[in-house]
């Protein structure tokens, strides 16, 4: 792992994840569904069935990576893991709700410390997203967090989900970087491990105090939340 002094003199791009790390997605989206799920006489925690859908989302997500097959739009992905898990909850739907309520993606807003914290960071470096959200859904979420990020990279552009090594190479090869002028930033273990493995630098957001597992591709910085790290990085 590099040292803060020497990411403070080699990272020219931080790069974030967007869904759970600059905007919170569980929060979010928990708020949304609430009214559909009271309306449906649901009498199950939300947030609970938040967590089942995310789930469901980015397994199908590692599975259609891992076909080798044409690259599937994550709305797509998010829709057909919503109309899974409320079926298996047992609540009726239509497509149409199912739609809807994926839509609230584009409309989710920042954790509090981020646009502070990603402005002071923009005073010394490139700001940039890599998600795997779809394109239109990246551009229409600009309006809700507000964060003028120098660049919103869709995983469409290397046509395959992260952690594919792929999406990161393709990345800094839109940014005209080397990948370890590259900190990743992502606030789940599976996209810091794979930012690392495939060469960049990577932080650590731990806000739900959860262990990083014994990948060997342990990130170079650990902080509690996004303010932190750009205290520690400008």
């Amino acid at each position: 792992m590099a040292s803060v002094d020497v990411l403070k003199n080699k990272i020219k791009v931080v790069m974030f994840d967007q869904y759970g790390t600059v905007v919170d997605m569980q929060k979010g989206l928990t708020e949304a569904f609430t009214p559909f799920l009271t309306a449906k006489g649901w009498q199950g925690k939300p947030g609970s069935l938040v967590t089942w859908y995310r789930r469901t989302h980015f397994e199908n997500s590692m599975i259609d990576g891992l076909l080798h097959k044409e690259h599937t739009p994550y709305r797509e992905i998010g829709e057909r893991a919503l109309d899974y898990t409320l079926e298996r909850a047992g609540i009726e739907h239509t497509d149409a709700e199912v739609k809807d309520l994926i839509s609230n993606i584009e409309r989710l807003k920042c954790f509090p410390d981020v646009p502070a914290a990603l402005a002071k960071l923009q005073t010394k470096y490139k700001i940039v997203v890599l998600s795997n959200g779809d394109v239109d859904m990246l551009e229409a979420a600009r309006e809700h967090h507000g964060i003028p990020f120098d660049k919103v990279i869709s995983v469409a552009e290397a046509g395959s989900f992260k952690p594919h090594v792929a999406t990161y190479t393709k990345a800094a090869e839109i940014m005209g970087v080397q990948m370890d002028e590259v900190l990743f930033v992502a606030n789940h273990a599976f996209d810091c491990l794979g930012a690392k493995a495939a060469g960049m630098h990577s932080a650590f957001i731990d806000r739900r105090k959860r262990p990083f597992g014994r990948s060997p591709h342990q990130p170079d910085i650990w902080v509690d939340d996004m303010k932190s790290l750009a205290d520690v990085m400008v």
